[in-house]
């Protein structure tokens, strides 16, 4: 069973073809500029040198079908046609309260996306746009929506409903939803194979560490609690997001400083988090440089970050009542070993201790604590394509 996975953007479209039977990617592809000027499609297949297109995408529609072109390609492809895709499973940001789970395509799910795009406008509405675009091309192909969200729908009530007017939450749904639910799910599940112990035994805290970031408590396999909120500007300090700040200065931006609500809405989205305190940079590579000249906004930068992804350790292992293990992951969390070290150091009264030496590793899965460490700290490369893959067989298997 070959299986197609999907994550669509406003303007890009990353995608997978797995083979089911060895859960091997047969190709990994990155479409570009979708409905811009300079439209780029970029295959990668083991072994192979890279596979580029160049044309003119006008919408998602075109990327899908450019996509399906560059799998089937005589000399660039992977399969001989289309019937060899069994089925398609795409990522889609939010599915509210509705799904705690994935599910198959159908026209009252589909309706139910349209409902949850108001709780991610910049997100729903281009993942929707690429389910039609597939459902157009491949319309006898099973499909099946994987949300980001719905790991967390195991979250009990006092961690998802915010002390405002109950109103608030029963009329417009608004409550802690959480996100990176894919990637939380699958390296907890990855940390309780290489303990060699049931996850259902386990209390784990999950660090998905890149440019957008959250932290998650996973007890008996279930998430408990997440940073990311109503949306993912809530929680740590990100790239560009600013994480948890006290309310009251968006009143204050927009009534003393006169910033509109989509000025006050895209200071705290694009131009807060380390790029708004170092002044350098949204990417920690540039950061820590800066930081290693001298830098001191950009060191300030790096101290604020591990503070609060620290602070959100600390405090979800109080939820728990103890951690066993200790999970980074994402771009940031799988390749910057000072940057996990930070996060550890002081966390040595939980029976936190990281090896510096194992410590040294990047984007492998690995056990980076020391032998005498209470806490298992572990390194491990997220696979959300994956995990979406699996979840699609399973449903259209049944």
């Amino acid at each position: 069973m070959k299986i197609l996975v999907i994550n669509c953007g406003s303007s890009s479209l990353k995608y997978q073809l797995i083979d089911m039977a060895n859960e091997m990617a047969l190709a990994k592809g990155l479409v570009e500029r979708i409905g811009i000027e300079g439209s780029i499609l970029t295959q990668k297949v083991e072994g192979r040198d890279k596979y580029v297109v160049k044309e003119t995408m006008n919408d998602h529609n075109d990327a899908i079908r450019i996509v399906l072109d560059a799998l089937v390609d005589k000399e660039n492809g992977v399969i001989k046609n289309m019937e060899e895709i069994s089925a398609v499973g795409h990522r889609v940001v939010h599915g509210g309260e509705k799904y705690s789970k994935s599910v198959i395509i159908d026209d009252e799910v589909m309706k139910e996306l349209e409902e949850c795009a108001k709780l991610a406008p910049l997100h729903n509405p281009p993942n929707i746009i690429g389910i039609n675009a597939c459902k157009k091309l491949m319309p006898n192909t099973p499909m099946v929506v994987v949300f980001d969200t719905a790991f967390h729908q195991t979250m009990p009530e006092k961690a998802y409903i915010y002390p405002l007017p109950y109103e608030l939450y029963t009329e417009h749904k608004i409550r802690k939803y959480g996100f990176h639910g894919t990637s939380h799910k699958y390296v907890s599940n990855v940390a309780a194979e290489m303990i060699g112990k049931d996850i259902k035994d386990l209390k784990i805290i999950t660090c998905h560490l890149g440019n957008g970031g959250s932290v998650t408590a996973v007890k008996n396999g279930e998430s408990i609690d997440t940073t990311m909120g109503f949306t993912p500007l809530e929680g740590i300090a990100m790239g560009t997001r600013s994480g948890n700040i006290d309310p009251a200065i968006v009143t204050f931006l927009i009534k003393e400083l006169n910033y509109s609500v989509e000025e006050a809405n895209n200071l705290l989205n694009k131009k807060s988090g380390v790029l708004g305190i170092s002044g350098v940079s949204s990417d920690f590579r540039d950061i820590e440089e800066a930081a290693s000249n001298g830098n001191k906004r950009a060191e300030l930068a790096l101290d604020v970050f591990h503070y609060r992804v620290k602070q959100a350790i600390g405090s979800y292992a109080a939820v728990m009542g103890g951690v066993d293990c200790i999970v980074f992951t994402a771009g940031l969390g799988e390749n910057a070993p000072e940057t996990r070290e930070a996060i550890c150091n002081g966390l040595e009264f939980l029976g936190v201790n990281v090896d510096k030496e194992k410590n040294n590793v990047r984007g492998k899965a690995t056990l980076v604590s020391a032998a005498d460490s209470k806490v298992k700290v572990f390194v491990i490369p997220t696979d959300e394509e994956l995990m979406i893959a699996r979840d699609t067989k399973e449903l259209i298997s049944k």
